[in-house]
């Protein structure tokens, strides 16, 4: 389980509870789930489902972010999956330009420039759609679902290294496999 930072909560915010999925209560991505009347805390939050129980924000538990990053500020919840190889930064759908602001745009790239040695991806979403943030450019891949995959690819050139981000199905033999 994740530790939290000393000093940081939840309070004021709200933003988990509309941005992602939650799967155990069928709320879809982008919509506020019907336990947050409030729009700031939930209404269930002693009975909430395991997967809320789970999650924590990158907020939260990245002590070297600051408080910039708080989602109800900033309406970016940042998180990470595929074993950490992958930052998520889910942008409230209300606000889609929420990650083009800085300090967020300057951050997520250099993230993106530190990620490529070892194969990670910082992937902005904004309900399905999703954009790959690179070093040198963002690769907006449209809607992915649930049987997309994203991959990264660097082809060598006369000028030097190139990246780039697709959306491929599930089952293309470029995804690589769960160990």
């Amino acid at each position: 389980m994740a530790t939290i930072v000393n000093g940081r909560n939840c309070e004021g915010c709200g933003l988990c509870c509309m941005v992602p999925a939650v799967i155990e209560l069928e709320k879809p991505v982008g919509r506020w789930c019907p336990h947050c009347s409030t729009r700031k805390r939930c209404d269930i939050y002693a009975d909430r489902p395991q997967e809320c129980r789970d999650f924590h924000c990158g907020y939260l538990t990245v002590a070297v972010l600051g408080e910039e990053w708080k989602p109800s500020r900033s309406k970016i919840i940042l998180t990470a999956e595929l074993d950490g190889q992958r930052v998520l930064a889910l942008v409230d759908p209300a606000r889609p330009d929420a990650w083009r602001q800085e300090p967020f745009q300057g951050q997520l790239r250099a993230w993106a420039k530190a990620a490529v040695p070892h194969g990670g991806q910082i992937v902005v979403k904004i309900g399905h759609r999703a954009i790959v943030v690179l070093p040198d450019r963002d690769v907006d891949l449209g809607e992915v679902g649930p049987g997309d995959a994203i991959i990264t690819e660097q082809r060598n050139t006369p000028a030097g290294p190139v990246l780039n981000a697709f959306k491929v199905p599930l089952d293309d033999p470029r995804v690589p496999k769960p160990a």
